[in-house]
Parts: structure tokens; sequence; C-alpha cells
């Protein structure tokens, strides 16, 4: 069972907590990783991209020239890929580029992702994560002292607006609720900070 130490938002040690072996140290499965990442980044994709073809091309219905004795190559039509305003050859259509994986293999890869971040110890747990009013330098002022000034992942037990809004300004920190945490955010996060409630709730649910 992996302990982690608790700080506070001054970054001082208050305590530790013994965090979950089934999702903090768990084995980190490579291939799953990959695939649920892959399938994130694939499920963003809205897939409206078109290009039109000869048959979509308006104009054209008349055959340039006669099919023979004029020395030029024969054309059926000025919409065909080859001409200047003419249709585009094998271009992108509207599809769906949605990947779905199992609810197991979902699990697996939020288990590998956490426990590989505890491994390497940019899994941080803050004992409380608060904000009195709408204050960015608070909410930078915590991570300068934690120790996550770069990228991080703030995972909190419920909506709090202030904290949401407070760290909207802070370039690559990014907020989110304990039950829509998902393994790209966490994997591209250098570190990931933790309210010491949301730790609980995360055990209460995926455990």
């Amino acid at each position: 069972m992996p302990n982690v130490k608790v700080v506070d938002m001054a970054g001082k040690e208050v305590g530790e907590i013994a965090l979950s072996d089934v999702i903090f140290g768990a084995d980190v499965n490579g291939a799953v990783l990959h695939a649920a990442v892959r399938a994130y980044l694939m499920n963003q994709r809205q897939g409206t991209q078109s290009t039109l073809t000869r048959t979509e091309v308006s104009g054209g219905g008349k055959k340039p020239w006669r099919q023979k004795g004029t020395g030029r190559a024969r054309q059926g039509s000025t919409r065909a890929p080859q001409w200047y305003h003419g249709g585009v050859a094998l271009g992108p259509k509207p599809r769906d580029y949605r990947l779905d994986m199992n609810k197991k293999t979902k699990r697996v890869a939020l288990y590998s992702a956490l426990s590989a971040k505890v491994a390497a110890g940019d899994l941080i747990v803050v004992d409380q994560i608060k904000a009195e009013g709408y204050k960015t330098r608070v909410m930078v002022n915590m991570l300068n002292a934690i120790g996550a000034d770069r990228k991080a992942l703030i995972v909190l037990p419920e909506v709090n607006a202030q904290i949401v809004k407070s760290c909207a300004n802070i370039q690559g920190v990014k907020t989110t609720l304990y039950n829509t945490i998902n393994v790209y955010d966490i994997l591209n996060a250098g570190k990931v900070v933790l309210d010491k409630a949301a730790v609980t709730m995360l055990e209460e649910v995926y455990a």
C-alpha cells in the first residue's frame, strides 16, 4: 500500500495518507495506456471535414472538345480532378473517428496512469484546496509551494467555481472532478494534485 505525504496549500507537510493498492499501486500496463490515450484523442475529433468530388462541383456538363482529331488528350468534363476548379480526388469526407473501450479496460488504464504517477513521485495530495474569492494568485502560490508550478492537473471532490475560475488563467493548469478524471489528462500533466477528499471519493468509486 503506497504512502504519500499530505501537504497544505503552503507546501508544509501535515500528515501522511495510505493509498489504495488497487488504484494507486497497480502494475502499469503500457499497451492499455496507449489504447486509452489513442481512444481519447480520436474521440475528440469531430470528423466533419469534407471536400467536393467531381460529381459535387458545379459545371462540367459539356464535353470540352470532341473525342478525336484535335491532337489533345481526350476529356469528358472540365470538373475532373486535373482541371482548375475541378473536384478533389480521394479527399476527406465526413466520418466517425470514435473508438470504444470496454469498462474494464478503461478502469485498468486509469489504475495504470495513477500508479505511474505515484511511482514517479508526481502525485501530490493537498489537505484541502480552497480559494476565498476569485484569486489567481492564491492558486499560483499554492502550485509554487507544492512544486507543481508547471503542467498540473488539479482533482477536486466537488465543483468549486472559485477554484476553477482562479486556475483558468494559469497556463498548463487544468481542473477536473474525481468522477470525470481521464487517462490522457493524468499522463499529460507534469504533476497530479489531489484534494485529500477527492482521494477518498476516488477510492470509493473506482476501487
